[in-house]
């Protein structure tokens, strides 16, 4: 893989309303356009600075805070490209509902090709067939400005800008989180407390006692509901979740394996390159949403009779930079298409918003799918940001880890925050263990947790509760999980409305 990134395994746009002021779109916009442009750009220390400030101080990060300058030193420094969101307000972001897209994408075209003075091809770059956006290369500061001054642009924000590039690089997998939610094709004897064996001869992780899945199983199993997981991909040699994902007690389902991510550190380039799994990340979130219940002797998921659509969209965890965010819109856009998925499941983020991928989960969201979101696994320098992009959306539901335990606790690694919606216990009291889980490789298992597998988990129970009720809409299904769970009618102001008892939500 092209990067070593910290695991900040789930670090995890800029979206502003259409307005006739130039001013209302940045901050900074009393001063002249001559102070705001200076020649001199801000280095990558110092843009990374600024987004720590401002998502200390608001909980996120948007280009829109950070002022003219910052702005544009993102762009050059990212490779000089640069996303625009486009539309008549906030909200025009579906380009088969839009009455003016064309005319306002055509217009800005026109004034991106006249100040850059080069052809539509080499500007041009990218042109979304769902979503109001486009990506163009801008060298010219005075293009921007124009750009700036247009009523009709939602957002602007640079479309390769790489955060973690000035963080010291640590292992993706590294014993410091081998238990935890990034990359890694370790595999781990599971301890026997950990796990109860159930027929044919499936292992049910300890944790899933705690929200009373076995219990629900009695009721609902998932079938006929398809989950959409968007992440690193599918092991091709985890049989059980390929040619063996209909065996044993799982049968009368499918499972399908796309790839909309490009392994190139150059935006412009094409080709996605499948898939496969190169990360090991994907394919313990789909087996903890699906994994079938069989005689393997190996973890079962919590809804083991659903199918399963998995996406490569990423190389990692980290959404940070141009191929990551456009393989989880293209993702997302395309489950949106997908009248057979019900529920999306995504355990990667970012500290930093994105339009496009934003513009992605709205389109999904309003296509009726029930989005699940990590909430933010991270070592200790990054969980200042608190719930991660995109579960921050109020499109998204968000999901975090806790503790074994009568008290809530977050999880070591886990984040927390007024925007959690579920928890999902993650990590033993005494041994500390996380969740067993399939590995990369054919017969194996591993421990993974974070709030990467509780995104997954609650996704899984939301599968048997849609089963059970075919007939309900997204809100039913979720306002029947909220009723089922520790806190509610009352949210939690860390924890959401906490844990969910899986077999009261099915009755």
């Amino acid at each position: 893989m092209k990067k070593n990134y910290v695991v900040v395994a789930l670090l995890s746009v800029v979206l502003f309303s259409a307005c006739s002021k130039d001013e209302d779109r940045y901050s900074g916009a009393n001063q002249s356009g001559q102070e705001l442009f200076q020649k001199d750009t801000l280095s990558k220390a110092a843009i990374n600075s600024r987004i720590d400030q401002i998502s200390n101080e608001k909980g996120s990060f948007h280009w829109k805070d950070g002022g003219y300058q910052m702005l544009w030193s993102a762009i050059i420094r990212g490779n000089n490209t640069v996303t625009i969101g486009y539309g008549v307000n906030a909200d025009d972001f579906d380009s088969h509902k839009s009455g003016k897209g064309r005319e306002i994408k055509a217009r800005l075209k026109s004034i991106i090709l006249e100040s850059e003075k080069g052809s539509e091809k080499e500007v041009i770059f990218k042109e979304d067939d769902d979503l109001n956006l486009m990506d163009v290369v801008i060298k010219k500061r005075e293009t921007l400005e124009a750009l700036l001054k247009e009523q009709h642009i939602r957002y602007i924000e640079p479309a390769d800008y790489r955060y973690f590039d000035t963080v010291e690089a640590r292992p993706v997998y590294g014993p410091e989180v081998s238990s935890s939610s990034g990359c890694g094709f370790s595999s781990a004897t599971i301890a026997t407390a950990d796990y109860t064996t159930v027929t044919p001869n499936a292992r049910v992780p300890w944790n899933f006692y705690k929200h009373n899945i076995p219990g629900a199983w009695n009721y609902s199993t998932g079938s006929g509901i398809t989950i959409g997981v968007v992440d690193t991909g599918l092991s091709p040699q985890q049989s059980l979740m390929g040619s063996s994902f209909n065996s044993g007690a799982s049968s009368g389902r499918t499972v399908q394996r796309f790839g909309v991510y490009v392994d190139s550190i150059w935006p412009w380039s094409s080709g996605f390159d499948g898939p496969d799994d190169q990360c090991g990340h994907g394919t313990s979130m789909a087996s903890v949403a699906t994994a079938p219940r069989n005689n393997s002797g190996l973890p079962v998921g919590v809804a083991y009779n659903a199918s399963l659509i998995t996406y490569r969209a990423a190389s990692n965890v980290v959404l940070d930079g141009y191929h990551e965010q456009e393989g989880v819109k293209l993702a997302f856009t395309a489950l949106g298409n997908n009248n057979n998925v019900k529920i999306i499941s995504m355990s990667m983020g970012h500290i930093i918003s994105v339009g496009k991928i934003e513009d992605g989960v709205k389109y999904a969201y309003s296509k009726g799918k029930l989005i699940f979101c990590a909430g933010g696994t991270s070592t200790s320098f990054t969980n200042f940001a608190g719930v991660i992009f995109p579960a921050s959306m109020s499109e998204a539901v968000a999901v975090t880890g806790v503790k074994e335990g009568t008290t809530f606790q977050e999880c070591d690694v886990c984040h927390k925050g007024g925007k959690i919606d579920f928890t999902i216990v993650m990590e033993r009291a005494g041994t500390n263990n996380n969740v067993p889980v399939l590995s990369y490789y054919n017969n194996q298992a591993n421990y993974v947790g974070g709030s990467s597998v509780a995104t997954a988990t609650t996704a899984g129970i939301a599968a048997l509760v849609w089963a059970k009720n075919p007939g309900w809409t997204r809100d039913q299904v979720l306002t029947k999980m909220k009723q089922s769970s520790t806190f509610y009618p009352t949210k939690n102001a860390d924890f959401g409305h906490g844990n969910i008892n899986a077999q009261l939500a099915v009755q």
